[in-house]
């Protein structure tokens, strides 16, 4: 027999109802994957369910095979044989690989990576004659995976809009498509697509696998796309035992397709559902769980609960006022160190996080400076990102024309007409003169071989460089001479003109930023600062890195930095919630572009959720971009929760903003919002 007796009233309500469409709602901490666990047990034991007939999908293979291990332990293997817990692509190819070849493919299909995908795209850019180098294959692939995820095939795909690539993409997909079926091979997103099309072309299949999986069980079903959200539909529409688990606050991830109006619309899709809500929360205090719940009701659509614990009120939650980014990293990383001596804590124990990976920048320089093993989640360390080394590599040729390896790298970024073939042919006479690359190329006039245009190329990219290099020699305003170097450069511009994905663009452009606020910061720090010392600066941050400096314990005992949609899922003693202010936290495209700070508000709840003993948010006064530094507003999520439960503390070096000029930028700020959405 299966003990529920463990379980809440709630919990145990979810576990016993099996028969017809269920909607859990569960908060933070609540308990829903041991929900999901017993209830597969309770099937499987007390209603004597056999295995082969209950499916139960999740998103990752990590969460999938965490639920299996936690079945076997409820129920022992034996009794769990045959069930199917999976992702949703892993179900894709396990229908796929009975029945594809009704679908024209064999059996034996392989399913091509990206770098795979990317042959086929170059390949049939080829066949219809398209430059590689005008049109990036990554975006047009991009393109076509974006049409896929929507259920649009390579007949019914035209462009969208006057766009190049759109128009390119319609050309490609359906040669990309046909070379994939001769190679007898799908890519990652035919996976759902090409199931829901074999159901609806052949329901006997669908007849097979809808007897076969009588019960279906979803896990974070907030997070579902169109084309999942089909998937499941069709399967669960013979007996309708279907049970998802999930909750709409919680949905963050809009941005990649998931659709929040599938959660709350269930009732509605599948008529007399039981719902149950699960608001007892496992894991967080009083006081945070009451700031989560002031914050959230604020958002209109959305399912009504309200968490609570049993735990106690535990401390206040602490809200630090700083001057600006870099007293905030200070700040942050000083009550790391108090917290760990005085409770006697492990760096493991604790978390920074934030809405942009570029605000990582001034935690990672202040937890090296302090010698504090980190491990960043969700993304590269800063400097070792791309757009990040493809604009130190201008700094340090400035400072070095001999550095030929940075010299190379942006010899032709962004693009000025300067190809390989002349770069090679300059580099090889300026081995058989003995002279540096850089020399050669203000002495490119003298080789007959290379065109006229091209040398006026080559000499306007070496007058920039020695031009700029001059600027360097002056003392003061290192900042806003980098600032006019990468303005010069157009480095922003390229950044949107190259990247298809705005919302990729614009992280990079606010990681070159960073570069900018970076040194600034190196500026307030040092004495004379120049441009050599804060790029021996980095290069020690580097040589930490390769020492493996970084690497103690990997976690284990290292402080966690990631951003607020890596954060889902997990849950840490201590947090720190930084960058609470309007254009960060909620972000500028939400209030600009998107005209709703809904799924921002979730972020926010997210991240506060993730807390478990205490709570710490930081706003600052100011913040620096491109080096200057600039006036901030509070976040509105600040003003949501309620000021008893908020212990605020201000930074040493923080100026006090006098009431009412504070109160005037507030009011500046939100008729500027105001305008822009009309009202």
């Amino acid at each position: 027999m299966l003990d529920l007796h463990t379980l809440n009233p709630e919990q145990r309500s979810a576990v016993e109802h099996t028969e017809g469409p269920l909607l859990v709602l569960a908060g933070a901490g609540s308990g829903k994957t041991r929900v999901i666990t017993c209830r597969i047990g309770y099937l499987l034991l007390q209603r004597e369910v056999p295995g082969a007939n209950i499916l139960a999908v999740t998103f990752t293979n990590k969460a999938a095979n965490e639920m299996k291990e936690r079945v076997e332990e409820l129920v022992g293997k034996k009794a769990c044989k045959g069930v199917i817990l999976s992702t949703f692509h892993s179900l894709g190819v396990r229908i796929l690989r009975r029945d594809i070849e009704r679908l024209g493919y064999k059996k034996n299909f392989s399913i091509y990576s990206t770098s795979d995908q990317l042959g086929v795209i170059k390949q049939a850019m080829r066949e219809i004659n398209i430059d590689g180098k005008k049109f990036d294959a990554d975006t047009v692939l991009w393109k076509i995976s974006s049409a896929k995820n929507r259920l649009i095939g390579p007949k019914e795909y035209t462009a969208r809009y006057d766009d190049d690539y759109e128009t390119l993409a319609a050309e490609v997909y359906p040669r990309y498509q046909l070379a994939l079926r001769a190679y007898n091979a799908i890519d990652f997103d035919d996976i759902i697509m090409l199931t829901v099309e074999l159901f609806q072309k052949h329901p006997e299949v669908l007849a097979h696998w809808q007897e076969r999986f009588r019960y279906i069980m979803v896990d974070e079903y907030q997070d579902t796309n169109p084309t999942q959200y089909l998937l499941i539909s069709m399967l669960a529409a013979r007996y309708k035992n279907l049970g998802v688990v999930g909750d709409d606050d919680q949905s963050i991830y809009g941005w990649r397709g998931a659709d929040v109006e599938k959660i709350l619309a269930f009732e509605h899709d599948y008529k007399g559902c039981r719902v149950i809500k699960l608001e007892q929360n496992y894991r967080s205090t009083g006081t945070i769980l009451k700031a989560a719940n002031s914050v959230i009701k604020n958002n209109a659509k959305r399912k009504e609960k309200t968490l609570w614990t049993a735990a106690g009120v535990g401390r206040p939650i602490e809200l630090l006022v700083l001057q600006d980014d870099e007293e905030e990293a200070t700040a942050v990383v000083e009550r790391i160190q108090i917290e760990r001596f005085k409770s006697n804590r492990s760096y493991g124990e604790f978390v920074i996080l934030y809405r942009t990976n570029a605000q990582s920048r001034p935690f990672e320089e202040q937890l090296r400076y302090e010698d504090i093993p980190y491990v960043l989640i969700g993304g590269m360390q800063f400097y070792e990102r791309k757009e990040v080394k493809d604009a130190l590599s201008y700094l340090k040729v400035v400072d070095n024309p001999q550095d030929e390896q940075a010299l190379l790298r942006i010899v032709n970024f962004p693009k000025r007409g300067i190809g390989d073939s002349t770069v090679t042919r300059i580099n090889q006479w300026s081995m058989e003169q003995s002279i540096p690359l850089f020399e050669a190329f203000g002495r490119v006039a003298e080789l007959e071989e290379i065109a006229e245009g091209t040398k006026a190329k080559v000499l306007a990219f070496h007058r920039l460089i020695s031009e700029a290099a001059e600027r360097f020699k002056l003392p003061g305003d290192l900042a806003g001479r980098v600032n006019g170097l990468f303005k010069e450069l157009g480095l922003e511009e390229e950044l949107f003109r190259t990247i298809e994905d705005a919302a990729i663009a614009r992280r990079k452009v606010e990681n070159v930023e960073q570069i900018v606020n970076s040194v600034a910061s190196f500026e307030e720090r040092v004495v004379n600062a120049s441009l050599s010392g804060f790029l021996e600066k980095v290069s020690l941050m580097d040589e930490d890195r390769f020492s493996g400096k970084d690497k103690k314990e990997h976690g284990k005992n290292a402080v966690t930095l990631m951003s607020l949609h890596s954060s889902k899922g997990l849950e840490f003693p201590m947090v720190f919630l930084v960058g609470l202010e309007e254009e960060i936290l909620p972000h500028k495209r939400s209030i600009y572009e998107d005209f709703s700070v809904d799924e921002e508000r979730r972020l926010c709840y997210v991240g506060i959720t993730r807390a478990r003993q205490h709570l710490t948010i930081t706003r600052c006064l100011q913040r620096k971009k491109y080096g200057t530094l600039q006036e901030r507003i509070p976040s509105r999520f600040l003003a949501e929760i309620p000021a008893e439960l908020l212990n605020v503390q201000q930074g040493q070096m923080a100026k006090i903003l006098v009431e009412e000029e504070a109160e005037q930028m507030a009011d500046n700020f939100f008729a500027k919002m105001k305008t822009m959405l009309g009202g």
